[in-house]
């Protein structure tokens, strides 16, 4: 799971019927109950509440991160520059089917809906916390063209090749290295050829940069799987049968990067 915060209001998105089929989603009358789709009670993995409770899991967690402005100071002032680094990857107007890959505190998702409702297309929403989809669900309009799926990133109950794109922000550097591995694996999976995927994330700072010594110790205190991320290449967890040409974008002296991977 990722989360980076998002609030947009807009009355002209209203929020599509949720389908009663293969894919369960979170109810509208009962979202405390949402299942996985196979009928069992969906429990998070064991690394969200041992190392992320206190900022997912937590009752009081999304009343106190869902504030743009301290995601944005998280992020050291960067959460609108990388935010919208990935939109301008995924386009303006947004046809066919979107996958965004956990949810994400602050605006970035009702930005995302926009440019969805533009192409006339659809959003899924997927995340394995059902506080946070109906976080979510009460951030974005009346009306938005999105659907809130409670599944593991890691097992997506989803078809071969049925989306056009996906978003990752902001999400492997909270996962250990096999759940992150199944995840692209997921995301790869379901994302059709010629489709593309965007991942924002933490990277390896240059040696000068000052927070590289300032966040190190930081980061294994409190997020202990991110410096994965700056061990290796994100290609390092790509799937053995990935296909497509990647690229990488470096932000705020390589501390974050842009990755871009098309099928």
């Amino acid at each position: 799971m990722t989360h980076t915060p998002s609030t947009s209001r807009s009355a002209s998105l209203s929020l599509r019927p949720f389908p009663a089929a293969a894919t369960q989603v979170i109810p509208l009358a009962d979202r405390s109950n949402a299942e996985s789709p196979s009928g069992r009670n969906l429990k998070p993995p064991h690394y969200l509440t041992a190392h992320y409770w206190w900022a997912y899991v937590h009752p009081r967690a999304i009343w106190f991160f869902e504030r743009q402005w301290l995601v944005n100071l998280i992020l050291w002032g960067n959460f609108s520059r990388l935010r919208d680094a990935a939109m301008a990857e995924l386009g303006d107007a947004l046809p066919g089917t979107t996958l965004q890959v956990a949810c994400v505190y602050g605006d970035l998702t009702g930005k995302l809906t926009r440019r969805v409702a533009a192409g006339g297309g659809r959003l899924d929403v997927v995340d394995v916390l059902p506080m946070q989809l109906e976080n979510l669900r009460n951030k974005l309009p009346s009306g938005a063209p999105a659907r809130l799926l409670a599944m593991d990133s890691a097992d997506l109950r989803l078809p071969d090749a049925s989306y056009d794109r996906a978003l990752l922000f902001f999400l492997l550097h909270e996962q250990p290295e096999l759940h992150r591995q199944r995840t692209l694996s997921e995301v790869f999976r379901v994302v059709r050829p010629g489709g593309r995927i965007v991942i924002v994330d933490y990277a390896r700072p240059r040696w000068w940069h000052p927070l590289r010594y300032l966040w190190q110790p930081l980061l294994a205190a409190l997020e202990p799987f991110a410096l994965d991320l700056w061990r290796h290449e994100i290609a390092h967890w790509l799937p053995v049968t990935a296909r497509g040409e990647s690229r990488k974008q470096s932000f705020f002296g390589g501390l974050y990067q842009k990755v871009v991977i098309e099928r």
